[in-house]
């Protein structure tokens, strides 16, 4: 099946197992964020410049190193978590460091757990937290590959039931930054 610009790819079905070597080779990558990679419908852009469309059952979350195809299996995309500005949190006090866990988590942030080390997308508000906590950062840009958390498979939800009259109510986050109101939708 021949594309052109003006006609994206649509991928709308995974793949299990990757194709042969020959359909490998060939393969498009498509570089998704850590966000990107929790909405499976909507217009994306492979590595190389082509224009696909998304229209994949609900569900998880995409993986790097995950295959997509059309509908006929005509056409192989492999996922790839794109790089990312992060922050590399640091601690010599395996205390400190969950302690910074709680406060993070406390906020819906999205954290990538490494042995003695947190991973979080870059926010300046939440260097200024970590670094008065006694914490140590450095500033990477790589992709981000966070924990999946409880409510991994499926639209974003809580079981901890904050409604309009608990005076603990505040709005969550749908995205992977600490900004309650960025990818928020009105």
């Amino acid at each position: 099946m021949q594309q052109t610009r003006s006609s994206p790819l649509l991928l709308s079905r995974r793949n299990l197992a990757p194709p042969g070597a020959a359909a490998i080779s060939a393969a498009l990558s498509l570089p998704l964020s850590a966000e990107q990679r929790t909405r499976l419908r909507g217009r994306r852009v492979s590595g190389c410049g082509l224009e696909l469309v998304l229209q994949l059952p609900r569900g998880e979350a995409l993986q790097p190193g995950e295959w997509l195809a059309g509908a006929s299996g005509e056409a192989t995309v492999r996922v790839e978590a794109a790089p990312e500005p992060l922050l590399l949190v640091r601690s010599a006090d395996p205390l400190q460091l969950l302690r910074a866990a709680y406060h993070l988590g406390n906020r819906h942030v999205a954290l990538q757990l490494r042995p003695r080390e947190l991973r979080l997308l870059a926010d300046p508000v939440l260097a200024d937290l970590l670094e008065r906590l006694g914490l140590q950062l450095e500033s990477r840009l790589e992709p981000f590959l966070p924990e999946a958390g409880a409510y991994a498979s499926g639209q974003h939800q809580h079981g901890h039931g904050h409604g309009a009259g608990d005076p603990d109510h505040h709005r969550h986050d749908q995205g992977t930054g600490a900004n309650p109101t960025a990818g928020a939708n009105p």
